[in-house]
């Protein structure tokens, strides 16, 4: 197998159209039916948190964090996590996911919540979220709904329905 020049650096204002692009190659039209989708198009997107990967000028991978709360308690939410479909199984998801809770845990974030497969971010640390702990605002798989706390004692007083924070 070839080794990729890969570069990976945080997100930049003029990365958008790029990463609508590739979560479009990624993920189909099909997207716009989910729920964490429907809840992460109405965040205020934490550009700050956002990582992309490239070889050469062409976009190969990002995810990004937005901003949600349940009660008093605000964190983020890990996703969309894309990666061209013709750069899968390389290790990009893996090499994003670590560098985007890296960086929420360099801003002072107390948890990281995401919609995906427990086997696959199992290996980054999350877990999932205790039945009926938290909802969002459409159907999820429960088992699918899952957790990082990054500052201890962060989980113990989160609870609730799930609510974007507004752009």
């Amino acid at each position: 197998m070839t080794t990729l020049s890969l570069v990976i650096r945080p997100e930049r204002p003029e990365d958008a159209a790029a990463i609508d692009r590739l979560q479009a190659r990624a993920f189909g039209p099909g997207r716009f039916a989910r729920t964490a989708y429907r809840l992460r198009e109405t965040a205020a997107a934490r550009i700050d948190l956002g990582v992309t990967a490239s070889v050469g000028s062409f976009l190969v991978g990002s995810v990004r964090m937005g901003p949600v709360r349940t009660g008093g308690s605000c964190f983020v939410m890990l996703g969309p996590l894309a990666v061209d479909p013709s750069f899968a199984g390389r290790g990009i998801g893996g090499t994003l996911t670590r560098a985007a809770i890296e960086a929420a845990r360099q801003a002072g974030e107390g948890l990281v919540i995401l919609v995906g497969d427990a086997p696959y971010y199992s290996r980054f640390g999350f877990t999932p979220v205790p039945p009926g702990r938290l909802t969002l605002p459409g159907p999820v798989d429960p088992t699918r709904l899952l957790w990082l706390e990054l500052q201890a004692g962060f989980c113990a007083g989160v609870s609730g329905p799930i609510e974007a924070i507004r752009r």
